[in-house]
């Protein structure tokens, strides 16, 4: 049951669902019931049993009972809250009563479950919170099953990953320091209607999970999608909105400050993206508000108790044993030099304050004490005691200072003070000195060096190198077979034409680690890479390839990202692909409170932080573009939040600071090569009629694979609105490649010609004859010569060469050729033209010509002969040249055609 707020601070809360319902039953002759397979009985059979016996039922704790026997829900609460231009529901009590939270957030008919749970014992206290977010999309949310053997959902995928970090970030700057009960937030996609995304939803509904729930975070968080449609934002647009956005950006944070931002954009001016975020600050500030009121009238008691920090005289040990070395230290430009140096003080208070103990100076403890005084003998004579001494008796005793105890402190909060001593340290140098560990001023770049073309058998390759910071990018091109497939909820596949992929192996920073499948981090950054050089890609119409873009970490000290963005754009003009501009990218950092460390208060901006930064700084904002505007951002804040007035000035100091990076890639040496590798595969594109894809493919895919083998090429691609890509790895086959696809795909009409055609097989009654790849016409055995023949085979042998004429085209579309209609008059066609008869019908005696009847109007209008126009007529051989296909024309019309056939072709 939900604890109300006037109970005590540190009072248990009592809901029933933790503990088990105890029922008292007292009856004379007590009943004992069988129920199907089990051992106890519903309340609704015992309060329905009528009889003699009569017993009564009283509960010590449960849920109430409806009046109509079934199980009440009294702790359920509904309620709903505004969430951008809408209103999502909010229901608590209902489902996961058992968890310390759970809610079920409703917006549209896409609906988002998230429980929250606690460890009842701490766990031992580190320097990172023990939270953990578990997020997932159930197919059954749309009515599907997930594919594969076991038909239920596996392995986390990429982003599922993504969005467990959209709503990990924003909560841990909200948690105290100290507090280490390990917290687990998971939260379910129960039903998604296409329309209202689940993303933000589930970043919302964990903020109120958390709000209602006993872990002692200071301010309810939410969450909120910001896009630009139209030259207007638009609060948590639909998924088809999105499709026209110009603008993806997520926003979470308080009702008082920015906690984190995420997204990419199309090259989005700074101004127009500080709008941005503030037309996302208003609306998270108003669902914060409502979801602080839901919290105040439901919400748990806060385990403030289970808070544990390190003593607080540790903090001045610690500053008296290392500060004036560990000073020293951070000034260390080298990081593997700096990080010994440091690793070998920690060693060395770790091991006074832990196992020698510290010892406190006398002055500390004031005066001297000595023994009290001992009473002696009145009776005895007054004997003089030396001077420091006291008279006992017969015994003179010394006094003897009391000596100091050692102070013991455990190694935990050794390494956490000595962590946060250091942070402060370096935080102080930086206001103090204006100069950072490696000298330079808060907007000062480190050195960049960058080359191309390392690797000669890759497409493409790069090496950047930033500072201590250095990444390799390899590209690789390949066709659709290469896209990355999604499995999502939107019900069809989708397939990726680009994607990068980021490695970060555990030599990149001098340590020995696990290598396995990529980490949370690991794809965030990769994603965050992709996104910033996503933008700059032509179309597929233009550049028909899948590309991959491999980043490898091989030095690690800061913004490796970022370094990414930087190598991947250098390495996909090496690979020849025709991007649009350069881009680059940058992490920003800051200070947030200067005037503990001496300065006027204002945060202080810092420009491509290194490691130490980040992990000792307040911020960490990285963010990808030109000179123009921005393609990908992405900021997490590890103090309460963060203004609107910071952000600007941080981006405006990324800007200066890209501008610098572009100008340093500009001189790469090696240049990228701008062409294609000749290792690279080709890529040619052919549009052909749709109803023709089907004999394509054929049944099964025979004939597609049948081509593949006979050309050589590596693929073929076929589309149903007629598009086919072909990929090859030399020229020749994919020649040969066209020249087949180009057969199958003509449209073949009555008068055509083909030269040096073979024939392919043999029959009683003709010859088969190949006129393009693929595509065969019958020749009869009346049609091979001028002259009679017995058989095909006295004439011409499988194999020969010759040329014939279409001249039919049946229903069925089977071609019948004619050799006889392209040779000279024969001498009893000539005889009968010299030696006319007399009388009778002299067009019965008229020699035979083989005219197309299209050519007969031509001949008319000219002046020409019909002879004459045969022969002048384009022969038509293989539509080797032409890539589209080719238009059935009855009438033989040669202008119709004239652009689909190219000239007279030879088949070889």
């Amino acid at each position: 049951m939900l604890t109300s707020p006037s109970n005590a601070l540190h009072s248990t809360p009592h809901f029933w669902p933790i503990r088990r319902s105890r029922l008292l039953l007292r009856s004379r002759n007590f009943p004992r019931f069988h129920s199907g397979g089990g051992n106890f009985c519903s309340l609704s059979l015992l309060s329905a049993r009528s009889g003699p016996s009569r017993f009564r039922i009283r509960a010590l704790a449960g849920p109430e009972a409806s009046e109509d026997g079934g199980l009440a829900f009294p702790n359920h609460v509904s309620v709903k809250i505004p969430f951008g231009n809408r209103e999502i529901l909010v229901e608590t009590g209902l489902m996961g009563r058992q968890a310390s939270s759970a809610v079920t957030v409703t917006d549209g008919e896409t609906i988002v479950y998230t429980s929250v749970c606690l460890a009842d014992v701490p766990s031992e206290p580190s320097d990172f919170l023990p939270l953990y977010v578990h997020y997932q999309e159930r197919f059954s949310a749309v009515g599907r099953t997930s594919g594969g053997f076991f038909k239920r959902e596996g392995r986390t995928k990429d982003h599922e990953v993504l969005i467990c970090r959209l709503i990990d970030r924003p909560l841990r700057p909200t948690m105290p320091k100290g507090f280490y009960n390990e917290t687990q937030i998971l939260s379910w996609v129960l039903s998604y209607d296409g329309l209202h995304a689940p993303d933000a939803l589930a970043v919302t509904s964990a903020g109120i999970a958390v709000a209602l729930s006993e872990v002692p975070n200071s301010k309810a968080v939410a969450g909120v999608r910001v896009g630009l449609i139209g030259g207007e934002f638009i609060v948590n647009p639909t998924v088809k909105e999105m499709e026209e956005s110009q603008l993806d950006l997520f926003l979470a944070g308080t009702d008082s400050a920015i906690l984190t931002i995420e997204g990419y954009s199309n090259f989005l001016p700074e101004e127009m993206l500080v709008k941005a975020v503030k037309v996302g600050q208003d609306a998270v500030q108003a669902t914060c508000t409502a979801i602080e009121a839901l919290a105040k009238k439901h919400g748990k008691a806060k385990m403030v108790d289970a808070i544990r920090l390190p003593p607080p005289e540790l903090y001045n040990h610690v500053k008296e044993l290392a500060g004036e070395e560990l000073s020293k230290a951070l000034q260390i430009k080298s990081k593997i030099a700096r990080r010994k140096a440091i690793t070998s003080l920690e060693e060395k208070v770790l091991t006074i304050l832990t196992e020698k103990g510290y010892v406190i100076d006398e002055a500390a403890f004031g005066t001297t004490e000595a023994q009290p005084e001992l009473l002696e003998d009145e009776d005895e004579d007054e004997e003089v005691v030396p001077e420091g001494e006291v008279d006992q008796g017969d015994v003179h005793i010394r006094p003897i200072p009391r000596k100091p105890i050692p102070l013991l402190f455990s190694e935990v909060d050794v390494k956490l003070v000595f962590k946060e001593v250091s942070s402060k340290l370096l935080r102080r140098r930086i206001v103090e000195g204006g100069k950072r560990s490696d000298g330079r001023t808060p907007d000062g770049i480190r050195p960049i060096n960058s080359r191309c073309g390392l690797l000669p058998r890759a497409h493409g390759s790069s090496l950047f190198t930033r500072g201590e910071t250095q990444a390799l990018a390899v590209v690789t091109l390949g066709d659709k077979q290469m896209a990355q497939r999604i499995d999502n909820l939107e019900g069809s596949d989708e397939y990726k034409r680009f994607y990068l992929q980021y490695t970060f192996p555990p030599s990149s920073v001098g340590e020995v680690g696990r290598i396995g499948a990529p980490g949370r981090r690991e794809i965030g950054h990769g994603t965050l890479a992709e996104r910033a050089l996503e933008t700059i890609l032509p179309g597929d119409d233009d550049f028909p390839y899948t590309i991959r873009v491999e980043s490898t970490i091989l030095e690690s000290n800061g913004s490796s990202s970022m370094a990414s963005v930087c190598g991947g754009c250098l390495a996909l003009q090496d690979a020849g692909v025709p991007v649009k501009c350069s881009v680059a990218g940058i992490a920003m950092g800051m200070v947030w409170d200067t005037e503990e460390f001496g300065g006027d208060g204002s945060p202080l901006i810092l420009s491509d932080i290194t490691g130490a930064e980040d992990a000792s700084g307040d911020m960490d904002f990285k963010v990808a573009g030109n000179e123009d505007g921005v393609t990908a951002f992405q900021m997490d804040i590890k103090v309460g939040g963060i203004t609107l007035d910071i952000m600007e000035k941080a981006l405006i100091q990324a800007k200066a600071g890209r501008r610098h990076i572009l100008a340093e890639m500009a001189k790469c040496s090696p240049p990228p090569m701008l062409s294609l590798s000749k290792y690279a595969p080709l890529i040619h594109i052919m549009k052909v009629h749709p109803s023709k894809v089907y004999s394509l493919i054929g049944s099964g895919g025979k004939k597609v694979k049948s081509i593949i083998e006979e050309s050589g090429v590596e693929a073929i691609d076929m589309q149903d609105d007629g598009t086919v890509k072909i990929m090859a790895n030399d020229i020749a086959s994919l020649e040969r490649a066209k020249a087949i696809i180009s057969g199958l795909t003509m449209v073949p009409a009555v008068g055509d010609i083909y030269r040096n055609c073979e024939i392919k097989s043999m029959a009683p009654y003709g010859a088969f004859v190949e006129i393009a790849p693929g595509r065969e016409g019958l020749c009869h055995v009346s049609e091979l010569s001028a002259e009679w023949l017995a058989k095909p085979e006295d004439a011409y042998n499988i194999g020969d060469r010759i040329d014939v004429k279409l001249i039919e085209v049946n229903e069925k579309g089977q071609l019948r050729l004619s050799v006889r209609a392209l040779l000279p008059e024969s001498e009893s066609d000539k005889d009968s033209q010299k030696q006319p008869p007399t009388g009778g019908d002299s067009t019965k005696s008229s020699p035979r010509k083989y005219v197309n009847p299209s050519l007969k109007d031509r001949a008319a209008t000219t002046g020409a002969s019909g002879d004459e126009l045969v022969w002048k007529k384009k022969d038509v051989g293989r539509a080797s040249g032409g890539d589209k296909p080719m238009k059935s024309n009855s009438s033989g019309n040669e202008e119709d055609r004239g652009s689909l056939v190219n000239g007279e072709a030879t088949i070889s």
